[in-house]
């Protein structure tokens, strides 16, 4: 309780929490500044001259300041990011700390949150991830000058995820090849997708999204300059940017440039046939009606024809 000075993006910022009232303000760039702002409200409150702090604003709620923050400074993100945020915060963060005042919610109480998620039996990743979407929006209240420090803060001890006992593996070269002659002879429209899974190690997201504009096949088998190029991801049902929103460039096998030119020209002689001059924005694996494949069905295939 009192009158503090912190420095946040570069300005200084005077904070007031007295008896339950709290107002802050940004006072620029200048420390000397900051510290005289903070003397003369010290002296203010001394003699108990209240009236600076009887126009602080209403405090928002944690679910109003949240919401707030997802329709502006999260925009920032992608939107497979801000889906994340949306869904962990509805599911865990707004049932326990929504109608809070955001001033209010204490590092004790963040705590015992924790604990009350581990004992529903939560996996310590889940955890982590919720606590995550809890200090995001708080330290957005920081960096606006509603709150003086982060209450989600110096909880790592209790964060740290763990491993798996039984870890995920890689398919060992005889049995991707195994996967990939039953593919061939089972599913043989899916094969050239699962080949490119295999040897150019594509993200689901990105198998969906790659167009044959995308991809490089060189002179010949022996040209070095043959590779996939990585600009986009399907996730949500939207496109949007490789992880890290980076494209790449991937290298690809004489064995995938020839499968891939085999399921090209078969594309090209079907656009060629109903009138298509270009497949270059074309998808190289869309779906039956051309639309992008319902990813779900990738890995979850009950028997039914893929869509």
């Amino acid at each position: 309780m009192g009158v503090k000075i912190r420095k946040r993006g570069g300005k200084w910022y005077v904070f007031v929490n007295y008896h339950g009232k709290r107002k802050a303000k940004c006072v620029g760039s200048s420390r000397e500044l900051a510290e005289q702002v903070r003397r003369q409200l010290e002296a203010r409150l001394a003699l108990g001259d209240l009236g600076f702090l009887s126009d602080a604003p209403e405090e928002p709620t944690f679910a109003t300041y949240a919401e707030k923050w997802l329709k502006t400074e999260a925009l920032r993100c992608k939107p497979s990011t801000v889906d994340f945020y949306r869904d962990y915060q509805g599911r865990y963060v707004i049932p326990r700390f929504g109608q809070k005042k955001i001033t209010a919610i204490t590092w004790d109480e963040i705590k015992a949150f924790m604990s009350d998620l581990t004992e529903k039996g939560l996996a310590k990743n889940t955890i982590r991830l919720a606590i995550a979407t809890l200090r995001v929006v708080l330290s957005a209240a920081v960096e606006g000058g509603i709150l003086a420090s982060n209450p989600g803060l110096r909880l790592g001890r209790f964060l740290a995820s763990h491993k798996a006992v039984h870890e995920a593996q890689a398919m060992t070269r005889e049995e991707a090849q195994i996967f990939l002659e039953a593919a061939k002879e089972f599913y043989p429209e899916f094969h050239p997708l699962f080949l490119m899974a295999l040897r150019a190690g594509l993200r689901k997201g990105e198998l969906l999204a790659v167009r044959w504009g995308n991809i490089q096949f060189g002179t010949g088998e022996n040209d070095p300059n043959r590779y996939i190029l990585v600009q986009h991801n399907y996730v949500h049902g939207r496109f949007t940017t490789p992880k890290n929103k980076k494209s790449r460039r991937v290298d690809m096998s004489r064995e995938l440039r020839g499968v891939l030119l085999e399921l090209r020209d078969k594309r090209m002689l079907e656009g060629f046939m109903n009138g298509t001059t270009s497949i270059a924005e074309d998808l190289v694996f869309p779906s039956k009606m051309g639309t992008v494949l319902d990813q779900s069905n990738l890995t979850k295939y009950s028997g039914s024809e893929l869509r």
